[in-house]
């Protein structure tokens, strides 16, 4: 068979790793435990960056672009080179140095991260949505001390400046004349710094925090060789459709691959899915300062943006503005959902919409560096329920019991996935660690089933999560917040079926006798502790306790039923 026939999926991936040097694989040991990798992919994410010049066209082309503000592949680098430079003369920052990162998507978020990379520092992602008390739960739970923060991020910081001897590096409208800023930073390093450090692969890179079933969000703690296991991953995946599907005489021409980032870059769905993806693709960035549909097309129209990727309701909205106004966006080649399921039917409807763009669906987790399950086209217009399958070469899965047994395929069972993708620890956590981490498999927490093609289908969650628009939400940190009410006895949070967002917080609550409680006083009451995404916006109260399970404990899904009608 030649490389320009059609090849089923196993063809292509065998054709893909055998033929091309860059996806050739071998076998590593990282404590103990054995992984596939690529053989030929760099040590660490500044390395990968220096190695990609000559994919961007050595300078001769943009990379990245928000409103009016331009970058060339090595201006970016450039400017990364020098926050880098200021970072460790001015402030001492060395290898494993953790800095952090809350704002919104700007620019300097981007050129920020690889600054701290480039040191060998650990980047730590701060949630742009937290309050100064979750953001003091982080800060005491990662210890940086030195963070980057735009206006708003900085004056709910600024509370806590004194209790966690915080520099904080003010980035646009966070900027002030008598304390460090970006720009002052930038302007003090010279025009040809060069940083650099000797980074192992398996050194911690990033920090990101993850909802969780115990309430407050745990810090997943990457490795560069995690992330660029994910990237190596996800650009492999581009070489698989042309052997596959071999492009007839009426196909559109192919297009320098443009993505356009609706998503918040403190996430890993816009962090590693796209922004540093971007590097080895390669591809230019355009990033939005606000998701609006409306503007979205125009950014595709203007960009010729090739690569859409956003949470079910952003792609949902990104079509009815196309009906509307009747764009055709003849650039976009892909459609593309993460962060929460997209609803089945929805699939359909973005195939004729986009008659020219694949419709595609992914599943991973903060734990993964994203990293997991995917698909696209006639596989998941066919399969709309379904997550897809697992990227090749270098990931295992396995569907297991509550005993850790493997279940053969078409049974129900917990997800397991086994890759160099996978995170170091959670920090600070070891017995939580333990209990997802054994043997370099992760437990997910998700119930699924694998078929005889190897598609997976997610079907339920072990853990108390709500996805709503993308974002994970805590049951029990939402649950949290509300028992400190003086008049709530007991909470119970679950998810609400929401035809845009997914998901929506709802909550059943126990009221102290005579007491009452509005959704604008509870919602006033929550402001206070909780990110606005996370307040319930569906609420039940009563006088009497909860639905109790057989061992005395709330049951979440009987009270779900009781409130809906409807099983969870």
């Amino acid at each position: 068979m030649t490389a320009t026939a059609s090849m089923s999926f196993e063809q292509a991936v065998h054709h893909v790793t055998t033929t091309n040097p860059m996806f050739h694989t071998t076998r590593v040991t990282v404590n103990g435990v054995s992984y596939k990798a690529f053989r030929n992919c760099p040590p660490s994410i500044p390395d990968l960056m220096r190695d990609c010049r000559e994919r961007h066209g050595n300078d001769a082309a943009a990379y990245l672009a928000y409103q009016d503000e331009c970058w060339t592949y090595d201006e970016f680098r450039r400017d990364v080179n020098r926050i880098a430079w200021s970072l460790r003369e001015q402030l001492g920052v060395t290898k494993g140095t953790r800095v952090a990162i809350a704002m919104r998507n700007y620019p300097e978020f981007m050129i920020s991260f690889l600054a701290i990379s480039s040191l060998g520092a650990v980047v730590v992602n701060l949630n742009a949505w937290w309050t100064s008390q979750e953001l003091d739960y982080a800060l005491s739970d990662c210890e940086a001390r030195v963070i980057f923060a735009d206006g708003p991020r900085a004056a709910r910081l600024e509370p806590l400046r004194k209790r966690h001897d915080l520099t904080i590096i003010g980035v646009r409208d966070g900027e002030q004349a008598d304390a460090p800023c970006y720009s002052s930073m930038l302007r003090a390093a010279p025009d040809d710094a060069a940083v650099t450090a000797a980074i192992h692969p398996d050194d911690d890179f990033q920090i990101m925090y993850s909802s969780g079933s115990t309430g407050h969000p745990k810090g997943v703690v990457q490795t560069h060789r995690g992330a660029v296991t994910a990237i190596y991953t996800w650009v492999m995946q581009m070489s698989l459709k042309p052997l596959m599907f071999p492009a007839g005489p009426d196909a559109p021409p192919a297009l320098p691959v443009s993505v356009l980032i609706v998503t918040p870059l403190f996430h890993t769905t816009a962090c590693h899915t796209m922004f540093l993806y971007s590097l080895l693709a390669p591809a230019t960035v355009t990033l939005m300062y606000k998701w609006d549909p409306y503007e979205a097309i125009r950014l595709i129209e203007a960009r010729n943006v090739t690569r859409f990727l956003g949470v079910p309701t952003q792609s949902a909205e990104l079509m009815e503005a196309v009906r509307e106004t009747g764009a055709a966006l003849p650039s976009l080649r892909y459609v593309g959902a993460g962060g929460a399921k997209r609803p089945a039917p929805q699939v359909a409807q973005l195939a004729r919409a986009f008659p020219q763009a694949d419709i595609g669906t992914g599943w991973g987790m903060t734990e993964t560096n994203a990293l997991g399950i995917g698909m696209f086209g006639d596989d998941y217009v066919k399969r709309p329920d379904a997550a897809g399958r697992l990227y090749p070469p270098v990931q295992e899965i396995r569907i297991v019991n509550d005993a850790g047994a493997e279940l053969p395929p078409g049974s129900l069972g917990e997800i397991t996935v086994r890759s160099l993708a996978n995170m170091r620890c959670y920090l600070n956590q070891p017995a939580e660690t333990a209990r997802v981490l054994k043997d370099g498999w992760l437990s997910t927490g998700d119930i699924g089933v694998i078929d005889d093609e190897g598609f997976v289908t997610i079907l339920d969650r072990k853990k108390h999560i709500i996805i709503r628009g993308g974002e994970n939400i805590s049951c029990l940190e939402v649950e949290g917040a509300l028992h400190g009410h003086p008049d709530v006895i007991e909470a119970c949070a679950f998810p609400v079926p929401d035809e845009r967002l997914g998901e929506i917080v709802g909550i059943a609550i126990q009221l102290r006798p005579g007491a009452g409680m509005s959704l604008d006083a509870m919602s006033d009451y929550l402001g206070q502790h909780l990110a606005r995404f996370k307040i319930p916006q569906k609420l039940w109260c009563q006088y009497e306790p909860l639905a109790r399970g057989a061992t005395d404990k709330t049951d979440r899904r009987a009270v779900r039923l009781v409130c809906l009608g409807a099983p969870a």
